[in-house]
Parts: structure tokens; C-alpha cells; sequence
């Protein structure tokens, strides 16, 4: 482990609404109970020459069962293979626009990932712009694969694949805008849900999940054994959690939270109980915690806790226990230089079950502006990596999880 003056505590919520500024925490501060965890991580920049790097995907490409990177920079789609992370173009301009998502996952259990991509990206042209590809991969997938175009609505913006109720996996595409949008005013984004036909260049059905909501940044996948995957996303008017594909939707947070502003990103979390991490506004600069909601009324209000509100662009959010305490921590990323002229990656732990205090540490000191990640167990130790790509610094970071 690290040793403890090697990490700077930025903030801590204590007691909740006020934050208090600390330097160096002593070891006994920070025990939770008798057991103390404290993130210890191994950054290793595998690539310091991509463009913007818009979307971060974690997937076995060439089925060695190892995950591997994938990554939607400006003009290119690339993977880099574990172990040693040599980089492989599975597509390049797609469009004139840029590359904006990725979407990666093994949809059909052959143990190989299948992958789409967005495109088109240009937020100002509510009518015209966007695209979606799903790529289909030659024999040696380290070659360039075949792109085949399926119908969009504008602005495609964010996209996953979701399991549904059959135990199939759909495509899911989010846009930032509804059409013909001007401002975030008009008509609702149209998400969209693809069903994949037998044969993947034939035409795929599509069906709109929702259109009532406006600037719908992103969203979160809530992977269920039992049933359909549940979805959580992030809205100008609020946030919005379906639990499974039967499910109406629910509001978790919005504007009768006092201090919302609309929502980003996006990530569910569990402590004793499930929480929502969130960052408010759109690019914002607040990490914001939701618990205490309920899921069997139509639009609960939800506590809504402030953790930090130092960032500048805040633009990357995960949630996962990678300190081995039983519960989730968050992980943030910002793109933006803050006050201190700085960017980074941040953690923040809660210090009890309920979540009501948190401590927070930095795991990169303005060493990459934080486009997006996501955490995957890439070297098979049974401890979560935290995998991310840099805007203004342009690269693509692992932190290795070296707790002990």
C-alpha cells in the first residue's frame, strides 16, 4: 500500500452540508471501524497520441479471455490487447464529424465482444447530424472491420447494450437533443432501443424508449441476473431510474430537489442501501449523491448530498467497491482546469453504511483531463482498475489497483 503522506485528501463531507478543507489525515482518522482501506493505484499511460478520446469500453476483442480497451477517439475506433496493449484501428472516418461513443459487450456468449459506435457528432445540428454503426469484425479482428449504418436520430450522443426481458441484448442510443431542438427546447430526446435481426446488415428494428425528457447526457445499465438490465438516466428535468423492463419509470431526483440544476452523468452505487451518484449540472462541477429513495412511488424526493463542488467539466463517473470494503466508492473525472489550474481523477469513499460522511483523495493530479472511464478487473487479480481517456492531454491511462 502506499504510503499515507503519498495521497492528498482534498475534502471531506463532515458534518453533511458544510465542507471542511483537511491536509494529511492521520491513519486512525480514517479507519472505518477496525478496518482502514485506502486506495493504492499504478497509473500506466498506454497511449499519449489519441485526439480526444470521446468513449472507453472494457471487452474481450479477440476472445483470449482477457479484456481488453476500446476506445472512440475523433476520427479513429481502436482496441489495445492485454496484457501488453499494443493498439489495433477497427474503423476510421466513419464520417466528416467526429466519433462521440462506443459500445461494447459479448451480446451472444461466443466470448467475443461485439461492437457499435456513434458518430456524426456535432451537438448545434439538431437535425441532420449523428450516426450509428455496428461493426462486424473480420477473422483476424485485428484488422479494419466491415461498418454497417442503421438509422439514427440526431445528435446520437451516448450508447450501451442492455439485456431485455427474453434475455436478449438490445442497443441502446441516446441522443443529447430531440429533434429539431434549439437550446435544449423542443421536442423530447428520442432514445432508441435496436434489436439486432439474424443477419446484422439487414435492417434493424428500432422502438423509442422514451421521448419526454431533454438533454439526456447519459445513462447507467444496472446488470440483473434475475430479470431485464435496469436503467438510470440523466436529464436536463431530473433523473430517472426504471428497475427492470416491466418497470415504469421512476424519478429519483429533480427540481424539487433543492439545488438541482439538471444532471450529467450518471452512475447507480450500494452502501447499506442503493444510492445514485450524479454530476450537476451538464459539465458541471458538483458530485452529488442521492439516497433515501423510494422506488415504489412514482417520483420520490430524494436526500440530496453535495460531496464536492470543486470541478470544472465534470465529464467521466463510476461507481464500484474497488477498496474491498463491502461498498461502492465513486470515482469522478474532470476535463476542465479547476482553481487550481488543475485535472484529474478523484475517489471518494463513505465513511459509514449510510453515506452520510465521505472522504476523498486524489489517484491523478492533473496528469490527464478526464473525458470518460470505466473500472474492469483487467489482470485477473479480483480488484477493480480504473481504465480512462484524456480530452487536453490526450492519452489513455490505466490505474492498476495495487491495495493490499
Amino acid at each position: 500500500m502506499a504510503k499515507l503522506d503519498e495521497w492528498i485528501i482534498d475534502r471531506a463531507m463532515k458534518p453533511l452540508g458544510q465542507v471542511a478543507i483537511f491536509g494529511i489525515l492521520t491513519l486512525n482518522i480514517l479507519a472505518i471501524g477496525a478496518d482502514t482501506h485506502l486506495p493504492a493505484f499504478r497509473a500506466v499511460e498506454i497511449d499519449a497520441k489519441i485526439q480526444i478520446g470521446y468513449g472507453i469500453a472494457v471487452a474481450d476483442v479477440d476472445g483470449d479471455n482477457k479484456p481488453d480497451i476500446l476506445l472512440a477517439d475523433k476520427k479513429q475506433i481502436v482496441w489495445y490487447r492485454n496484457p501488453n496493449w499494443e493498439k489495433f484501428v477497427i474503423a476510421e472516418d466513419l464520417t466528416k464529424l467526429d466519433n462521440v461513443c462506443i459500445a461494447a459487450a459479448d451480446i451472444n456468449a461466443d466470448g467475443i465482444a461485439e461492437v457499435a459506435v456513434g458518430a456524426g457528432w456535432n451537438p448545434a445540428d439538431t437535425t441532420a447530424s449523428g450516426a450509428v454503426f455496428y461493426l462486424i469484425p473480420p477473422k483476424d479482428r485485428t484488422q479494419k472491420w466491415e461498418a454497417v449504418e442503421l438509422q439514427h436520430e440526431p445528435t446520437v450522443h451516448r450508447m450501451k447494450w442492455v439485456r431485455n426481458g427474453l434475455g436478449k441484448f438490445e442497443l441502446m442510443v441516446a441522443p443529447l437533443h430531440g429533434r429539431g431542438n434549439k437550446d435544449g427546447e423542443g421536442e423530447g430526446v428520442k432514445i432508441l432501443m435496436y434489436e439486432m435481426p439474424s443477419n446484422p446488415r439487414d435492417p434493424w428494428t428500432t422502438k423509442v424508449l422514451n421521448d419526454s425528457w431533454h438533454m439526456t447526457h447519459n445513462f447507467d445499465v444496472e446488470r440483473s441476473e434475475e430479470s431485464s438490465d435496469g436503467l438510470l438516466i440523466a436529464s436536463r428535468e431530473g433523473v430517472f431510474k426504471r428497475p427492470n423492463e416491466k418497470a415504469a419509470w421512476k424519478q429519483i431526483a429533480g427540481k424539487s430537489n433543492p439545488g438541482f440544476q439538471g444532471a450529467g452523468e450518471v452512475r447507480a452505487g450500494k452502501l447499506s442501501k442503493a444510492f445514485v451518484a450524479t454530476i450537476e449540472p451538464m459539465h458541471g462541477n458538483q458530485v452529488v449523491v442521492y439516497t433515501s429513495f423510494s422506488q415504489n412511488t412514482e417520483n420520490s424526493v430524494s436526500k440530496r448530498q453535495v460531496l464536492d463542488d470543486s470541478l470544472k467539466e465534470g465529464h467521466a463517473l463510476a461507481c464500484g467497491d474497488l477498496l474491498g470494503t463491502g461498498f461502492d466508492q465513486i470515482v469522478v473525472g474532470w476535463r476542465g482546469k479547476d482553481s487550481l489550474g488543475k485535472t484529474g481523477i478523484k475517489i471518494f469513499t463513505a465513511l459509514d453504511p449510510q453515506g452520510t460522511s465521505w472522504r476523498i483523495m486524489t489517484i491523478d493530479d492533473n496528469g490527464i483531463a478526464c473525458e470518460d472511464m470505466c473500472l474492469a478487473d483487467l489482470n485477473g487479480d479480483g480488484k477493480l482498475d480504473i481504465v480512462a481517456s484524456g480530452r487536453a492531454t490526450k492519452n489513455v491511462k490505466i490505474y492498476f489497483n495495487e491495495r493490499k
